[in-house]
C-alpha cells in the first residue's frame, strides 16, 4: 500500500492549520515555510480540501484559511481522500481484475487490510492529533525546566 506525498502533506497541512487557528486565518505561506511544503503544491491541496468543505478561505488582508467545523469532527481519512488519495492496498484498485480478469489469491486480504486502515484513519481526528502535539511541546518543556546549571558555583570557590 502507498500513502503518497500528496495524502501525508495534506494531513501535515491540516494539522498545522488546525494548531494555528485560534489566533485568525492562517496562511499557506506561512504553513509552507513551517512544513517545508510548496506553496504551490499547498494551492492545489487546499483548492480540493475547500471544495470538500474541510476547510474555508478568507479573502483580503489577514486572510487566509481554518477549519470548516471543528478539529475533533474532521478525520484524517477524510482529509485523505479529499485530495483524491486513494487508501487502497490491492493492485488491482478494487476492481478484481488483478489477474488478467479475475481476482488474484490475495484481494480478500489486501481488501480486509484496506478495510482496517480505512477504519483505523476513520477514528483518528485532528483534534486527537492536536492533542498528541501538544502533550509532546509540554513534554518538551517540562524536560528543558528540569535541567539546570550543575557548575560550581565561582562565589564559593575561594
Amino acid at each position: 500500500m502507498r500513502l503518497t506525498t500528496k495524502g501525508r502533506f495534506a494531513v501535515t497541512a491540516m494539522l498545522d492549520l488546525a494548531l494555528r487557528q485560534a489566533n485568525g486565518p492562517v496562511t499557506l505561506a506561512g504553513i509552507s515555510e513551517r512544513q517545508h511544503i510548496s506553496l504551490s503544491y499547498l494551492e492545489q491541496l487546499f483548492g480540493k480540501l475547500r471544495r470538500r468543505e474541510l476547510v474555508e478561505s478568507v479573502r483580503g488582508p489577514g486572510g487566509g484559511y481554518c477549519l470548516a467545523r471543528a478539529a475533533c469532527e474532521i478525520t484524517v481519512a477524510e482529509i485523505i481522500q479529499a485530495v483524491d488519495e486513494p487508501i487502497d492496498a490491492t493492485q488491482c484498485g478494487g476492481r478484481e481484475n488483478c489477474r488478467d480478469e479475475s481476482r488474484c489469491m490475495t484481494h480478500d486480504l489486501w481488501t480486509d487490510l484496506n478495510a482496517t486502515i480505512h477504519g483505523f484513519l476513520s477514528e483518528v481526528t485532528l483534534g486527537s492529533l492536536i492533542e498528541k502535539q501538544q502533550e509532546k511541546i509540554k513534554r518538551c518543556a517540562d524536560t528543558l525546566s528540569i535541567v539546570k546549571d550543575q557548575r560550581p558555583s565561582l562565589l564559593n570557590a575561594h
